[in-house]
C-alpha cells in the first residue's frame, strides 16, 4: 500500500468517533544545544477525504527522511491550508534554560503544550455540563462544549500532560497529521538555529543544528560552551572524551 494511503488510512481509523485530529511531535530532544521545538496540527475527516490529501499528502513523512527543501516546500503547503481553513498548526518551544530547569522531558512537555494551546488550551477538553433551564444568562453564554478532537502524540504517553492524549510509538511514520506536526517542529526549529548562528557563528549551528556531529564536538572542545548550549548535555559530551568506552553521542533530529 502506498505510504500516503497508510498515513491517511491510519487517521481515518483514528478519528472515528471524533470530529478532528490533533498531532503532536517534537525536534530537539536529543541536540546539545538549541531549544526544543513542537508542532501540532489539527485536521478534521473533511480534510482527511478531500483532494489535497488524497493527491499530495504522498510527499509528508516523517521530517527526519525528507530534505530541507522538501520540509520547506511543504510548509508552505500548510500555510495555504491553514489559510483556507483547511487545517490548524501552532508550533512551541522550550528555551534552553528551561531544559536546564525541568530537565528534557519536562521541557519537551512544555512545548507540546505550547504548540496545542495555540490551538485549544486544555481547559476544552473537560467535560463541562450544559445549562439547564434555570441557568442564569451569564452562565447559558459563557456555556463552551467540549472538544470532540482526539490527540495523537508521538512516543510514549506523557505523565501529568494536562491533555488527554493517545501515545503513538513512531507517530510520526504511522499518522499524517503527526507527520505534518514533525514537518512544522522541524522547520522552526531550523530557522531558529540559523538565527542562532547568526549570533554564535564559529560553532556552525545552521549545519548541524545543534546536535552532536563531530564538527559541532570539535567546536565545544576548543571554544567552551556557548549561551545556548544545554549544560546538562555538555557534562555526558565532555566524560565521553574523557572515556571513549562511553556510548557516543549520534546526530538527532
Amino acid at each position: 500500500m502506498p505510504k500516503r494511503r497508510q498515513l491517511r488510512s491510519f487517521d481515518l481509523k483514528k478519528i472515528e468517533g471524533f470530529e478532528g485530529l490533533i498531532g503532536v511531535d517534537e525536534v530537539g530532544r536529543g541536540a546539545l544545544a538549541g531549544p526544543v521545538v513542537a508542532g501540532a496540527v489539527l485536521v478534521t475527516r473533511a480534510f482527511l477525504e478531500g483532494r489535497w490529501a488524497a493527491t499530495k499528502a504522498g510527499r509528508v513523512n516523517d521530517s527526519k527522511l525528507l530534505s530541507a527543501a522538501e520540509r520547506e516546500a511543504l510548509w508552505s503547503e500548510f500555510e495555504a491550508l491553514a489559510a483556507q481553513g483547511q487545517i490548524h498548526a501552532h508550533y512551541g518551544s522550550a528555551s534552553v534554560e528551561e531544559i536546564e530547569e525541568q530537565n528534557i522531558l519536562g521541557a519537551t512537555k512544555l512545548a507540546m503544550r505550547r504548540a496545542l494551546e495555540g490551538i485549544y488550551p486544555p481547559s476544552a477538553f473537560h467535560r463541562h455540563e450544559e445549562p439547564d433551564l434555570f441557568s442564569s444568562v451569564e452562565e447559558r453564554e459563557s456555556f463552551v462544549p467540549e472538544v470532540s478532537c482526539r490527540v495523537l502524540v508521538d512516543g510514549l504517553p506523557l505523565r501529568g500532560f494536562p491533555y488527554p492524549h493517545t501515545a503513538i510509538v513512531q507517530g510520526d511514520a504511522k499518522s499524517l497529521c503527526v507527520a505534518m506536526a514533525s514537518i512544522i517542529a522541524k522547520v522552526a526549529r531550523d530557522r531558529m538555529m540559523a538565527e542562532l548562528d547568526a549570533k554564535h557563528p564559529e560553532y556552525g549551528f545552521a549545519r548541524h543544528k545543534g546536535y552532536g556531529t563531530d564538527e559541532h564536538r570539535d567546536a565545544v572542545a576548543r571554544l567552551g560552551r556557548s549561551p545556548i548550549h544545554r549544560e546538562m548535555f555538555l557534562r555526558k559530551l565532555l566524560a565521553q572524551r574523557a572515556d571513549p568506552d562511553q556510548m557516543d553521542f549520534l546526530p538527532g533530529r
